[in-house]
């Protein structure tokens, strides 16, 4: 009798490890498919974003996102960050709140105020669901060890205190907000060229602090980056795109093709190359339906 029901209970006790065994495999494997999801789509937000080219020296064949690219501009020379998730040299050990803070107040971990040549000054509209998932994204690639390189600008503009000035007299702090009486495609479109593609950064002209023009909102500027024309992309008819279809702007942003068959060259055929390419259609339609809508602005731009 009693080797019977100790026979039982090793029985019992046998299923209840094949059990638990079983429950933790399932555990595991459910957490690896929300992981993958997570990445999956941290990964198209970051082509959103047009594949964040100024964390890639690829004049030089640098590592995919280790930094080291310079940007010129008028303040100075900057140079792209590693944004690996190496934990010496990039933001390995950034947690989901230093990530958050540094995109959206443009604040590293220990405080110091970063450059606006990092636009946290668009991606600030970004949704915390959207940037959760970039980071798990970033957190996925190789890690890279490779130190960033000292800015080299203009004085007094490396200065804390001036950017701390910069961010609460220069900055306007606008979050996104849907437009209720638009449609759910033209709010996506202004969600990702207010916020992911910050269109604005490099399409709009600054004033002598480095400031948006708001009053001239994508209208383009002669002072992009690396010294590179930034067209007028506002409807006006002559000096923008108010010749332009919606297909024809869905189009150019998958292939870079512009209607009269001249295809774009520069920092634009980059961002298509590692960005907007990989966009859903109807992503690439919303951008459009929103482009389109603008105040047409009349801005005659000739490079310097």
């Amino acid at each position: 009798m009693a080797t019977t029901i100790l026979s039982r209970i090793k029985s019992l006790i046998s299923k209840l490890q094949r059990f638990i065994i079983w429950f933790c495999l399932c555990l595991l494997s459910a957490n690896n498919t929300v992981g993958q999801s997570l990445i999956e789509k941290g990964k198209y937000i970051f082509h959103a974003t047009g594949g964040c080219n100024c964390h890639t020296d690829t004049k030089n064949d640098g590592e995919f996102l280790a930094g080291g690219r310079a940007i010129e501009t008028p303040f100075g020379t900057f140079y792209g960050t590693n944004i690996t998730p190496d934990p010496a040299t990039g933001i390995g050990k950034w947690s989901d709140e230093d990530f958050i803070r540094a995109m959206t107040k443009g604040l590293s971990p220990e405080g110091n105020h970063y450059f606006p040549v990092f636009p946290y000054t668009s991606f600030h509209k970004i949704t915390r669901e959207d940037l959760i998932a970039l980071k798990a994204y970033l957190f996925s690639i190789p890690a890279v060890s490779q130190k960033n390189l000292p800015h080299n600008l203009f004085l007094p503009f490396g200065r804390q205190a001036v950017l701390m000035f910069w961010k609460n007299v220069v900055w306007s702090q606008q979050p996104f907000i849907s437009n209720p009486e638009q449609t759910e495609m033209w709010n996506r479109g202004a969600y990702i060229a207010q916020a992911l593609a910050h269109c604005g950064e490099c399409h709009t002209p600054r004033n002598m602090l480095g400031g948006i023009k708001s009053y001239l909102h994508f209208s383009g500027s002669k002072e992009g980056p690396e010294g590179e024309l930034a067209p007028n992309i506002t409807p006006h008819k002559i000096t923008g795109i108010g010749e332009w279809t919606k297909v024809d702007i869905s189009y150019f942003l998958e292939t870079g093709m512009k209607p009269d068959g001249d295809d774009t060259q520069g920092l634009m055929a980059e961002v298509i190359e590692h960005g907007y390419y990989y966009l859903k259609v109807e992503d690439l339609n919303a951008l459009a339906e929103y482009l389109i809508s603008l105040l047409p602005i009349e801005n005659y731009l000739e490079q310097n």
